[in-house]
């Protein structure tokens, strides 16, 4: 009978912290911008709110992606089989630069090389070059 009890105020407590914890009032007005997943003929969702908090440029769309992607496939063709993939490297390589992180040539070639592809610092220092003409002019 002892077991029974514990366990049913056991139960209770952790229903109600689970219940109490919860910060949704079922409203969706104060909803931040959400990224939504992409393929050909869909867009993202707005997410440059998140971007300026996080130093990241905002997505590329047109002429500016292509642009890009052409930067990053004038390195190695193969990293942009993954457009998607390639595009928030860039962006995530951007922060970097913007952000005066040390080494970006190291880590432009870390952050790219994936899908089988390694760079080198050289690769990464190109990389860098082509962002700086596209995405994320120097200051």
């Amino acid at each position: 009978m002892r077991i029974r009890t514990t366990t049913a105020v056991i139960t209770a407590v952790l229903a109600f912290t689970v219940v109490g914890c919860s910060s949704d009032d079922g409203s969706d007005s104060e909803a931040g911008p959400t990224r939504s997943s992409t393929s050909e003929g869909t867009s993202r969702a707005d997410d440059s709110g998140t971007a300026q908090d996080t130093g990241l440029p905002p997505a590329p769309t047109g002429a500016e992606r292509d642009a890009v992607l052409a930067a990053v496939r004038d390195v190695n063709g193969n990293l942009t089989h993954d457009e998607d993939k390639a595009i928030d490297a860039a962006r995530n390589q951007c922060a970097a630069l913007d952000g005066g992180a040390a080494n970006t040539d190291h880590t432009a070639a870390q952050r790219f090389s994936y899908g089988g592809v390694t760079l080198t610092d050289d690769d990464g220092s190109h990389i860098n070059i082509g962002l700086r003409k596209t995405l994320c002019p120097a200051p």
